[in-house]
């Protein structure tokens, strides 16, 4: 059976790894590559929505970066068990108006002991932000290793 290490349980480590593991998936803005970390019956809540399914969430994901242009993302770690991981996140993006936006918002994640994501609830909030007010400048795609995280960047 295949697996997607690390797998549970999760240690401050593994956890972290997950979490930019994931970063860098979502970052690439590819649904189809995103979706594979999931399990084929995965469950979410994503704002009004509650995909059941990859195929649900892979049609959810091409909504959302159809008019989430310029998507750059940073998660962090905010705690683990078990097969349980909860991450913070914010992104930011522009609509086709050109309006910016910051996007903030919390995950719990759940594992199976294959290591792909059974359930992902995430709460989020964004508001609209000024091009000067942008903190994510990296070009787009993976998140530099010396680009400051979301507690360095006081957010």
């Amino acid at each position: 059976m295949e697996t997607k290490p690390p797998i549970p349980p999760f240690t401050t480590e593994t956890a972290i790894q997950k979490v930019r593991m994931a970063e860098d998936a979502w970052n690439t803005r590819d649904p189809d590559r995103v979706v594979l970390v999931y399990t084929e019956d995965t469950r979410w809540r994503n704002r009004v929505e509650f995909p059941v399914g990859r195929e649900q969430v892979r049609a959810l994901l091409v909504r959302k970066w159809a008019k989430e242009l310029d998507y750059r993302l940073i998660k962090e770690l905010w705690g683990c068990s078990g097969n349980r991981i909860a991450v913070r996140f914010a992104y930011e993006y522009h609509d086709d108006s050109g309006q910016w936006f910051r996007a903030y918002g919390n995950e719990n994640w759940e594992f199976n002991d294959q290591g792909f994501m059974v359930r992902r609830f995430a709460s989020i909030n964004e508001l609209p932000i000024k091009e000067s007010e942008r903190k994510f400048f990296w070009l787009l795609g993976r998140r530099p290793d010396d680009h400051p995280g979301l507690s360095d960047l006081g957010l």
